[in-house]
């Protein structure tokens, strides 16, 4: 047999216990959970901004980020809900290089997932704590979820995990928006099926016990272009390709439609400054159509305070060391020009 059995992991009840989440934060997750699930039912036309980094590196980088990203809110608050990214599971191709803050909490050092779950959960109480902004993550790994129920506002299942049946069926047990990417072929009707399954209920193994849901009415679409056989990037954020969905969509009987634009990845070719023009030319689709308005719900930006990309051996402060991003100043003028264009 080849595999090598570490360490026991910690169950989820055991990891919250000693990373506690208080009364007031709880209280605050809360509120946040209910101002964004409006968005989603359309009881709210904020615009939603799911932005920050490719992946969470280093926690005082990560914090100092969203503590900026939290003053701008303020500023925008009338129009705009800021869901920052603490991305702490990082899909890769080929399942090599650096895998995120789960399995390396530090870049440089050998794999120790348990540490990994210590430090996501305390950098997200201590995000929460002196931000006030609940966060997002991707669900790499749906047996997880559970570790960090309690303190995510948002998850995105990645275009690598769309298909699989058990990312499906752990988002028709959670009551946040769960956003479903299109694959990396871009097929339209791959990503409306796992929603149609993630907001219908289930029975099925988690966790070593067999579980029934009652399905997630705020599992949504998030389109993030697609890749040809050729290799080449094919951007789906266009007005044409919101018009299609919004019409794949209509012969469903689903409990809400909506979409989300990650304006990176193969939308901008992984050019990381594209991503301003797309958000804006999104924006005009909104204002050109009634039904797009009230069916593109926001936007999902890769943002951190430095331009572009390094190696981990760089040591570039709040520099990505996975895919390159927006710098902040670059962010900052964006969100508010979003804010004027709303």
């Amino acid at each position: 047999m080849s595999f090598d059995f570490l360490s026991k992991m910690p169950t989820p009840d055991e990891l919250k216990k000693d990373f506690p989440l208080s009364d007031d934060l709880a209280k605050l997750k809360s509120e946040r959970d209910d101002e964004i699930k409006k968005v989603f039912t359309g009881e709210s036309d904020k615009f939603l901004l799911i932005i920050g980094p490719c992946s969470a590196d280093h926690e005082d980088a990560v914090i100092d980020y969203i503590s900026r990203l939290s003053r701008i809110q303020e500023k925008v608050s009338d129009k705009i809900l800021v869901i920052p990214r603490i991305y702490t599971n990082k899909p890769r191709t080929t399942g090599m290089g650096y895998k995120g803050m789960l399995h390396q909490p530090d870049p440089e050092k050998k794999p120790d997932l348990v540490a990994g779950l210590q430090a996501i959960r305390k950098m997200h109480i201590r995000s929460l704590k002196e931000t006030g902004l609940t966060a997002a993550d991707e669900m790499l790994y749906p047996e997880n979820y559970t570790y960090f129920s309690d303190i995510l506002s948002y998850v995105a299942i990645g275009a690598r995990s769309v298909e699989d049946q058990q990312h499906r069926l752990t988002v028709s047990g959670m009551d946040i928006p769960a956003g479903m990417k299109n694959p990396t072929s871009g097929d339209l009707s791959v990503m409306l099926n796992s929603v149609v399954a993630a907001q219908s209920g289930h029975t099925f193994i988690y966790r070593g016990y067999e579980v029934k849901t009652s399905g997630n009415e705020l599992a949504h679409t998030i389109l993030r272009g697609a890749v040809n056989k050729h290799g080449q990037y094919i951007p789906n954020y266009h007005y044409e390709d919101l018009i299609r969905l919004y019409n794949m969509y209509s012969k469903l009987e689903l409990a809400n439609q909506a979409v989300i634009i990650d304006c990176n990845h193969s939308n901008s070719g992984k050019q990381y400054l594209e991503q301003i023009r797309i958000s804006k030319e999104v924006l005009h689709s909104k204002r050109h159509s009634e039904d797009i308005n009230k069916f593109v719900k926001g936007l999902m930006i890769e943002s951190y305070i430095e331009n572009g990309c390094q190696k981990v051996s760089e040591h570039v402060y709040g520099k990505s060391i996975t895919d390159p991003c927006l710098g902040w100043n670059e962010t900052e003028k964006l969100i508010l020009d979003i804010a004027n264009l709303l």
